[in-house]
């Protein structure tokens, strides 16, 4: 196999000459990078990038924690994380968990083993304490609220978020509140039932635990919320879904279909500000997904490129978009 000696040899230049022009870099004759160029072809050179990894200590690679794949939440805070590893040269390694502690351990182990350079944690069911064991082998960001704890976080206040889409409901007269969400025991759900419970608490309003609907996941699990509702003697008035527009999309077509008009029979407001939501003009809470990932990129490549381990913590403002189905 040719190696960089050989390829210095056979183009007439410096082996200097033949690392720069493999790591790009500008300060090389055109006539000297040409003649590399052409004998690297000639000889059908093939980097070791098991050697390229050892020499700088990096991978080029950041490995992304999602749960699942197929949710809109999540392809759009990796949208993000992918439009800024491009724009950096940096792979990244999208590890699928199901939310299974066992699966988000072997991607840290990864970073243990200098596998990457960093991971990036979408969502998951790992204790924080459990999470901070790794930060001594690199950097680590999550997408949630955790406090100030040993590694980096990027997030919205998702209590604050959720009382202020209830009170926007409130505010425009709706006094009987349904709630659709996700996972029940998530650490995000629990604070948004926490809130929940508080806003109704302070607003004298009445606590159903009918209108407290989980595991909506996708938009049919939101045609089935609707026929829960129409099964119902008494029914709310407004239901906000934070588990995103697409749910909040399957409900409002399936009330097309039965006669149920939206916001005169029922009010809707979902979460995540989602193109099928924008093209049913949904009234939403924008909780800023696109930035989410843009956000824990740059923190995390920032301290690969100091090998700066000190976290950072950074918070993203939410925002109501009111449309027509309020």
């Amino acid at each position: 196999m040719a190696n960089i000696k050989e390829i210095a040899r056979m183009a007439g230049v410096s082996v200097t000459t033949v690392s720069r022009v493999l790591n790009n870099h500008p300060y090389v004759s055109e006539v000297k990078r040409t003649a590399v160029l052409n004998t690297i072809e000639k000889l059908n050179y093939t980097r070791n990038m098991n050697a390229v990894h050892l020499i700088t200590g990096r991978t080029q690679a950041i490995a992304v924690i999602i749960p699942y794949t197929n949710l809109f939440y999540f392809s759009v805070i990796i949208a993000g994380l992918a439009q800024e590893a491009l724009l950096a040269q940096y792979r990244l390694v999208l590890c699928q968990t199901d939310y299974r502690t066992e699966e988000e351990i072997k991607v840290l182990e990864m970073l243990r083993n200098k596998e990457i350079d960093g991971v990036v944690m979408v969502s998951s069911t790992m204790s924080s304490e459990a999470i901070e064991e790794y930060t001594a082998y690199g950097p680590i960001v999550v997408c949630q609220d955790r406090g100030e704890r040993q590694f980096s976080s990027v997030y919205i206040e998702h209590y604050s978020a959720f009382r202020s889409g209830l009170q926007y409901l409130n505010d425009k007269g709706y006094r009987h509140i349904g709630y659709c969400e996700g996972r029940p025991h998530g650490s995000s759900s629990s604070i948004r039932q926490i809130a929940f419970r508080d806003f109704l608490e302070a607003t004298d309003q009445p606590y159903n635990d009918e209108w407290m609907i989980y595991n909506c996941l996708t938009e049919e699990d939101g045609a089935r919320v609707l026929h829960q509702l129409l099964q119902m003697k008494n029914r709310p008035d407004a239901l906000i879904i934070s588990a995103g527009d697409h749910i909040a999309a399957g409900l409002i077509i399936e009330a097309w279909k039965k006669g149920i008009r939206i916001p005169e029979d029922l009010a809707v407001i979902g979460f995540d500000d989602q193109p099928i939501g924008r093209t049913l003009g949904l009234t939403t809470v924008d909780n800023q997904l696109t930035e989410m990932g843009i956000s824990a990129f740059r923190i995390i490549y920032d301290q690969i490129q100091r090998n700066d381990g000190q976290p950072v913590h950074r918070k993203l403002e939410y925002r109501i978009i009111e449309r027509n189905t309020v």
